[in-house]
């Protein structure tokens, strides 16, 4: 058949079709009409109603008096401190005391009230307190303060929340990462008492620093600093100008909360921290005591710098320098357990809290200490040295004694693990003694150990106990690194 002849049939075919079905067309048409004029009724209504938003936001920002921030030089807002009144106090500008009903504030302090009484908690709420560093320590101090009553806190900082520190900060949360750790701490405080002044002073403590941001004559100064230069410069200030001060030592790589104290520096004789501060003190500035810290008496646990992100250290040119936040400070970090910061900060809260309302139950339990057994340890050991090695003189005094033993050694001895009748010893013959080279042992096997002086360690002890000992002396230096 012809092509015009399919061409002519298929035409007829169709027309005989549109005959018989023209209503169910019509229909069919009618449904798709309606359906785009209702479409486009709907898109011209929305369409709309986004043009009338938009001009309302213009015309609100038209109105609306900007301003703008000036950015400090570590990258965040700068606070304008021009509105400080002369003691160093910040007019409270969002939020009128006088606003809020007194027996709604006394209800929320009840529970103080009973344990302190009216007279302690009428002295906190007067009280002018400064945290330094508003951490993992220093966050916990600051929020049990002020839920603790005291109604003036001035908090000082210049770092900004990470997702890192979230894991022991008291209040930041993943909306607060990325703006200053102050500003954040304000945000929150305002929400637990409005009705306190929170003053904020997002900027570095440093010696040139110090007169502005400890002004006010402070009942008492938090340091929360994880930085050792900026920690000696606070406390020497406090030390100087008779602030009282309370500070913190290392948290990290510890776990065990029974061991953390408060005590006198001078009484820090396990921290690896305190003990590196309290050098530094006595060196610089001739502070041999008189300071109040919050330490741990635990040894750190495989101790470790968290490493470094390599394209991180790349972008620094190769340089662990580079990578810091500012000249001196730490870039490598120790690991934490995020309860223990927060367990010093609640401590040095409950301690400050107690002074300062002079709560008469407060007795601290002075630090037993083992000064004379120390002492006889050191005598026998320079008398064993001066027998054995013609050596008159060693590098560390008694109160390192204690920390050679209680905690390098854990009072045991490093053969047997008895705890009886100890004596020091010089481990390896051909090395001079110092912290790393000096062991725990009995009084009977450091006299075996005398006995065999000049044969190799190798031919007296197994090699576990030999690499056991090395292990604990690697360690120490370890600490030693860190710490200083």
């Amino acid at each position: 058949m012809p092509l015009s002849n399919y061409l002519s049939d298929y035409v007829e075919r169709t027309q005989l079709f549109l005959t018989s079905n023209v209503n169910p067309i019509k229909l069919t048409v009618t449904a798709i009409a309606a359906s785009a004029l209702t479409a486009s009724a709907i898109f011209t209504v929305q369409e709309t109603r986004r043009r009338s938003k938009a001009k309302a936001v213009k015309e609100e920002i038209k109105h609306t008096a900007l301003h703008t921030n000036h950015l400090t030089e570590y990258g965040t807002v700068n606070v304008d401190h021009s509105q400080l009144l002369a003691d160093g106090h910040a007019p409270q500008k969002s939020v009128n005391k006088k606003n809020f009903d007194e027996s709604l504030i006394r209800e929320q302090l009840a529970r103080n009230i009973a344990f302190l009484g009216e007279e302690g908690v009428s002295k906190l709420r007067k009280s002018f307190v400064i945290v330094v560093g508003c951490g993992g320590v220093g966050s916990w101090a600051a929020v049990m303060l002020l839920r603790s009553g005291v109604e003036h806190i001035r908090i000082i900082d210049f770092d900004q929340v990470t997702l890192s520190s979230l894991n022991r900060h008291a209040v930041a949360t993943q909306a607060d990462v990325g703006i200053p750790k102050v500003t954040a701490m304000v945000n929150h405080l305002a929400e637990i008492a409005p009705y306190a002044v929170i003053e904020p002073r997002i900027e570095l403590f440093s010696e040139e620093t110090a007169a502005d941001l400890l002004q006010g004559k402070p009942a008492f100064v938090i340091d929360a600093i994880d930085n050792i230069d900026t920690k000696i410069s606070l406390i020497n200030y406090c030390h100087k100008h008779q602030l009282q001060v309370i500070s913190s030592m290392g948290a990290g790589a510890k776990a065990d909360p029974s061991r953390i104290q408060i005590a006198d520096i001078s009484e820090t004789f396990e921290d690896p921290l305190a003990r590196a501060v309290r050098r530094r003190l006595k060196k610089d500035h001739n502070i041999l005591d008189g300071v109040t810290v919050a330490y741990s008496s635990e040894k750190p646990h495989s101790v470790k710098l968290l490493p470094l992100d390599e394209s991180a250290f790349q972008e620094g040119a190769g340089s662990v320098d580079e990578l810091a936040a500012l000249p001196d400070f730490r870039v490598r970090i120790l690991p934490v357990l995020g309860t223990i910061p927060a367990m010093f900060g609640m401590a040095i809260a409950t301690h400050v809290i107690l002074k300062l309302s002079e709560w008469e139950g407060y007795r601290p339990l002075p630090v037993k200490g083992r000064d004379g057994v120390y002492d006889r340890l050191l005598r026998d050991f320079l008398g064993r040295e001066a027998r054995v090695f013609n050596n008159n003189s060693v590098p560390f005094k008694a109160r390192e004694v204690g920390y050679i033993v209680d905690e390098m050694w854990r009072s045991r001895s490093v053969l047997s693990e008895q705890m009886d009748k100890l004596a020091l010893a010089r481990w390896d013959w051909s090395k001079p003694p110092s912290i790393f080279n000096v062991v725990c042992m009995t009084r009977t096997e450091a006299q075996t150990h005398e006995e065999n002086v000049g044969k190799p360690l190798e031919d007296c002890y197994d090699k576990e106990t030999i690499a056991r000992i090395n292990r604990t002396f690697a360690e120490e230096r370890n600490l030693m690194r860190i710490y200083g």
